[in-house]
């Protein structure tokens, strides 16, 4: 029997997915980098109200050793999470938050002595931790400070999944800071400083920029929920 082959269109369901798209597309190019240059100008509390808003994620979280997220109560730095606000404002998409493996997180108990072969962990750096801070300044030859500079290094290393020997991190944290010559354009007082623009009335022109900010995002139209990158 000869096989017959039909004509007959197949219904099929079709899906419509919502597109992101940029929430700043009506603004020309220069209002938008003058927006992104100006977030600089947000203190934390800004930027957490306006995160909050739209679910973009500002906490960091780590990795327990069954797979699963658990956060923290740290805050990822202002230059990290600003950089996720400018994301979604070009984009609609909301990146992820920073997660830090389970293998250069510490559960346990923070040590009381540490050697130079000892690897630096999450949940073992922190000022108050003397033992630590000591033999970074005796791997460092007396130099190394508890600032931005490590905090961030330290940071780097975590998100890249890799926990450094204390050896290992001492080196790095010499070349990090020998190659800091300017602050980052997020410390936006330090920054204007350095370019000789804090003066005497910075604070003022702190709130007006943040005022401006705030007012534009304000003005982002309501949308479904965006996708996540």
């Amino acid at each position: 029997m000869p096989w017959k082959i039909s004509l007959r269109p197949v219904s099929a369901r079709v899906i419509f997915l919502p597109v992101p798209h940029s929430p700043i597309s009506r603004l020309s190019k220069k209002e938008q980098q003058t927006l992104f240059d100006d977030l600089n100008y947000l203190n934390t509390g800004e930027i957490k109200t306006f995160c909050q808003k739209y679910s973009i994620p500002y906490t960091i979280a780590v990795e327990n050793s069954d797979g699963t997220r658990k956060k923290t109560r740290d805050v990822d730095r202002k230059g990290v999470v600003l950089n996720r606000v400018r994301h979604f404002l070009k984009t609609g998409l909301i990146l992820q938050e920073t997660c830090f493996p389970a293998m250069v997180v510490s559960h346990g108990v923070v040590p009381r002595k540490f050697a130079a072969n000892d690897r630096l962990l999450y949940g073992q750096y922190d000022r108050a931790n003397r033992a630590m801070l000591e033999i970074l300044s005796d791997l460092t030859g007396g130099k190394f400070k508890d600032g931005a500079v490590a905090r961030i290094l330290a940071r780097e290393f975590w998100s890249r999944g890799e926990a450094p020997t204390l050896a290992d991190y001492a080196s790095a944290w010499l070349q990090a800071a020998k190659a800091h010559t300017e602050p980052n354009p997020e410390w936006a007082f330090l920054s204007d400083r350095a370019n000789k623009r804090a003066g005497a009335d910075w604070k003022k022109v702190r709130a007006r920029k943040a005022k401006k900010v705030t007012n534009t995002l304000k003005q982002i139209a309501k949308r479904p929920a965006p996708a996540s990158a």
